[in-house]
């Protein structure tokens, strides 16, 4: 996949983008209307991927400012926030810094993880989706919709549709069906038009609820 490296070096953006714009407005009423809204904001990648999923087992099931102060907390604890620094922490200093003993123990195991090669970074550019959705889902702590975001946000992949997601279907009920809830099986047939961009609908989607774009 290629990216374009934005003047920040921290910051990809998909190389794809202008590319699925265009597709998506020719193929899809909802989105010829949603696309011109947003000028020229796209997906972005931030970090690296250990950095990337360590984020988001921080951030399960806390609001999004509580996740923030958590990580900003964590975040100092490492000298760098690798996989064999986060496994020299001291278990009490992680719970000091506001994480349950759960979510400890998860990013112990994603540290495990990584520090062991059981997962194969250096491969996932020449892997599929569902490959490397596998090998994610089998870190403790991270499922499907997790794998998926960061299959998005991190690897940019561009035709990525994650039904477990409730405000991408809500996005589509509204858009598409004047507010009535749908089914995953409507949403999966709202989206055979997006393909093989589903990754760039689903962002616009989201971004018809909320302007402000989320990045990990």
């Amino acid at each position: 996949m290629s990216v374009i490296q934005n003047a920040s070096d921290s910051v990809a953006t998909p190389a794809y983008w202008e590319d699925a714009r265009k597709h998506l407005i020719k193929k899809d009423r909802v989105m010829k209307r949603l696309i011109p809204q947003f000028g020229q904001a796209c997906l972005q990648s931030r970090g690296d991927a250990f950095a990337t999923l360590a984020r988001s087992v921080v951030g399960q099931q806390i609001s999004v400012k509580a996740a923030q102060t958590v990580w900003d907390r964590f975040v100092k604890l490492p000298q760098q926030m690798t996989p064999s620094q986060v496994l020299r922490l001291k278990i009490d200093d992680m719970r000091a810094a506001g994480l349950s003993a759960r979510k400890v123990e998860y990013l112990v195991d994603l540290a495990l993880h990584f520090d062991n090669g059981k997962v194969h970074v250096a491969d996932w550019t020449a892997m599929d989706d569902e490959a490397i959705i596998d090998e994610l889902v089998a870190i403790r702590g991270i499922g499907r919709w997790t794998a998926e975001m960061f299959l998005i946000f991190h690897l940019m992949r561009p035709n990525v549709l994650p039904l477990d997601d409730v405000g991408l279907i809500n996005g589509i009920s509204k858009s598409y069906f004047s507010g009535e809830m749908v089914s995953r099986s409507d949403a999966r047939e709202v989206a055979q038009a997006w393909a093989p961009y589903r990754t760039v609908a689903t962002w616009y989607i989201w971004r018809s609820l909320d302007p402000v774009p989320v990045s990990y």
